[in-house]
């Protein structure tokens, strides 16, 4: 089925859910997972004409919640006794071959069907990767790790052990995270709520990027928001580590306290790129 034909489809059952749902239907979700695993169709897409070079396939978003409304809980236990697994029907585990070319470290990790995971992809045990989710060549995802549904991490990519990438299911139209190409994703970072990381970003170790938090570019002497409309957009080479700002204000300033903040303290160079170079070993 061409993607358009696709689309109209999936808008449909989405729009308008059967009373029960028929082989036709599931075949229809069959074809569209498999286009997710093919990277034929992905829940946001590269656009240079906006704001944040980025836009949205709703539609997209829409075909995963019929999965989840098609599917009934079945028993996807390998050894129901040491191990009980129970989940919708239409999302098992994603199936690999070695032909696939992507490295899956033994020690419990798990990747769900309909994301795409692309060659030369190196995941460590133990790591999680969502529906819907789009990880592009050479990325590592690190142990203790999580890909929430959704999210869109780009080439060459590092997430470090317990980074944790949030995923955007709903609203359809909402932005999920997105990791630009080459980004360090220090270890225990967390990138929520639509967050886009543009290409060569580093992000240090711990660093809590959101829609609440404003991030403090000391390079450049501004601070970066994220608005009504807008998320949160960290820009290309910046290096951010974990930062402090003082309360100015009431019992907060009598006590002394400062609160979390992201700050930008340089923009990439030479020297870190040769620290990032390390990363290349281990792939």
């Amino acid at each position: 089925m061409r993607v358009d034909a696709l689309a109209q489809t999936i808008e449909a059952l989405f729009d308008t859910p059967p009373a029960t749902y028929r082989e036709a239907d599931a075949q229809v979700f069959q074809d569209f997972k498999q286009a997710l695993n093919g990277g034929l169709v992905r829940a946001a897409e590269p656009d240079t004409t906006t704001a944040t070079g980025w836009r949205v396939n709703a539609w997209v978003k829409k075909g995963i919640l019929v999965g989840f409304r098609m599917g009934q809980i079945v028993d996807m236990s390998v050894n129901a006794t040491r191990q009980p697994y129970f989940d919708k029907a239409t999302y098992p585990v994603r199936q690999f071959t070695p032909q696939s070319g992507v490295r899956i470290v033994p020690g419990g990790s798990s990747i769900r069907d309909g994301c795409y995971i692309a060659r030369g992809v190196t995941c460590m045990p133990p790591m999680y990767i969502n529906v819907g989710a789009w990880v592009d060549e050479g990325t590592m995802v690190d142990s203790h790790a999580l890909v929430g549904s959704c999210a869109q991490i780009g080439l060459r990519c590092h997430l470090s052990a317990a980074a944790q990438i949030g995923g955007v299911l709903e609203p359809v139209g909402a932005l999920p995270v997105i990791i630009e190409d080459d980004v360090l994703v220090g270890g225990n970072c967390g990138v929520y709520e639509g967050t886009v990381v543009k290409q060569r970003a580093v992000l240090g170790s711990g660093v809590i990027l959101n829609r609440s938090t404003p991030v403090y570019d000391l390079v450049n002497g501004k601070v970066l928001a994220a608005t009504e409309d807008t998320p949160l957009v960290i820009p290309a080479n910046a290096v951010v580590v974990s930062g402090s700002r003082q309360v100015t204000n009431g019992p907060g300033k009598e006590w002394g306290i400062s609160v979390y903040t992201p700050v930008i303290v340089k923009y990439r160079d030479a020297r870190t790129d040769a620290k990032v170079q390390l990363e290349d070993l281990l792939r």
